[in-house]
């Protein structure tokens, strides 16, 4: 965890580009300005337009510059749950320090052993999510350095996404002149804020509702283990909205958001809102009931979708219910219709930060929080170079050697690491073994080495 550090997060969001700047001082989060530009260059979640998504971001990004006072060149960003696998991976090297003593550079290596495995051609590796790490057979460690060992091994989870999306957010944040730190899953980074370290623990159902797309995430033992995302969200209401009462997207918009509810039977068909529709001079009148009944059929579609979903993965019995958040569940009655839906226990989430008082901004807030929270190990598991360990006269080890080195494993050591834990005076011998020093030997002059073989055949033909 870093202190006194300003964090800068990038929510590219369907209707939105949202950034956000924060310090992380003396463990308090203080943001110091947000910035916020509408977009068209997506679709559900997906960047379809990257001129028009890196415009968005420039001018988001110059909004926070300014009500911040800082430049911005370092985001973190966040990339969408669609179409992600989170699958189980496994690495194991030998140590490779002399004095088997596990380094950074030994949790790297075993982190990049974890990932060596078959993924398609379309997809790419996210993230590699640290669970326990193994030291010659004893389990259930969270961090491994500074222990003695001959074999280390990891069980982690690995996420992968479409290599599109990935690519696409990439190279957005590339051309709009800045450089992406992390790449973060939305509803992991959602997730450090939106529940608390019991609802992480025991089992929780994060429902995030976007203007583009309404995702669930299962999260439990602190580790993301599902994620399911309807490509449907606040925007459909919208248009659901501007078609069925024959009036612009503007004007829904405005509709839902001034008299939209989500229960139709909670409003009254006797109060009316004048309605500007295409094609007429004169606006007409609608009553609240009948716009709450367009809203909440899209909702139940949703919601209903989203229920089979997790009951698929029998996730409805976890005790820490549903958490809603995201932009479309500040509709009035979303939370109640939702509990009618689901059948279990539904609370909201909004940031309480200056601010940022609005279910939309949960991931952007989310996303600074985690990387300021990121401890050592997972930080280390984010890093796409492995990290230049310092020798004891202070020079730097050679990168390729040392690499190649922890690559190729010791045989003989994993084969006796496990009879080693069990026997420590065994353990205690082996480091008190001098090591055999590795000596090279010079090859044979070739041209000495030819004139061998012609006198051998020379004196084979006088015999």
């Amino acid at each position: 965890m870093h202190h006194n550090r300003v964090y800068v997060s990038l929510d590219i969001g369907t209707t939105s580009i949202k950034v956000v700047v924060a310090e992380y001082v003396k463990g308090q989060l203080n943001v110091l300005g947000v910035g916020t530009e509408k977009t068209n260059g997506l679709s559900r979640g997906v960047i379809v337009d990257i001129d028009d998504t890196v415009t968005a971001i420039k001018e988001a990004v110059k909004i926070a510059e300014q009500k911040s006072g800082t430049t911005i060149k370092d985001v973190v960003v966040g990339i969408p749950s669609n179409q992600i696998q989170i699958e189980p991976c496994h690495g194991m090297i030998a140590v490779a320090s002399d004095n088997r003593e596990i380094t950074d550079k030994d949790v790297y290596n075993v982190i990049a052993a974890a990932k060596v495995r078959s993924v398609a051609p379309e997809r790419d590796i996210i993230s590699v999510l640290p669970e326990e790490f193994i030291v010659d057979g004893f389990d259930g460690i969270k961090d491994p350095r500074g222990m003695i060992g001959v074999r280390l091994e990891l069980h982690a989870n690995m996420i992968t996404g479409p290599r599109t999306i990935i690519h696409n957010i990439k190279r957005c944040v590339q051309k709009a002149g800045l450089n992406l730190i992390d790449l973060v899953v939305q509803p992991i980074a959602s997730a450090q804020v939106a529940l608390t370290d019991g609802e992480r623990e025991f089992g929780t159902i994060l429902l995030d509702m976007g203007g583009g797309q309404t995702s669930v995430s299962i999260f439990h033992e602190n580790q993301l283990k599902f994620s399911f995302v309807d490509q449907e969200g606040g925007e459909f209401v919208t248009r659901d909205i501007s078609i069925i009462l024959n009036t612009s997207q503007k004007s829904a918009e405005q509709l839902k958001r001034e008299y939209g509810y989500a229960i139709a039977s909670h409003t009254s068909d006797q109060e009316f809102f004048s309605v500007e529709t295409i094609g007429k001079k004169e606006p007409v009148k609608v009553d609240e009931h009948y716009l709450a009944e367009i809203i909440e059929a899209r909702l139940l579609q949703t919601f209903q979708t989203l229920k089979r979903a997790l009951a698929e993965v029998d996730g409805l019995r976890l005790p820490g219910g549903i958490v809603i958040t995201g932009g479309a569940a500040s509709l009035p009655g979303a939370v109640e219709l939702a509990e009618e839906v689901f059948e279990i226990p539904v609370k909201p989430f909004m940031p309480d930060q200056m601010g940022l008082r609005h279910p939309s901004y949960t991931t952007s807030l989310g996303l600074v929080t985690y990387a300021c929270q990121l401890d050592d190990i997972h930080r280390i598991a984010q890093q796409s170079e492995a990290p230049h360990p310092i020798t004891e006269k202070g020079a730097p080890m050679n990168q390729s050697s040392s690499s190649e080195s922890s690559r190729n494993l010791n045989t003989n050591d994993l084969a006796n690491s496990k009879e080693t834990a069990s026997n420590p005076q065994k353990q205690t011998a082996q480091k008190a073994r001098p090591k055999a020093k590795h000596t090279t030997t010079k090859p044979n002059n070739p041209n000495g080495f030819w004139a061998r073989i012609k006198a051998f055949f020379k004196s084979l033909m006088e015999e």
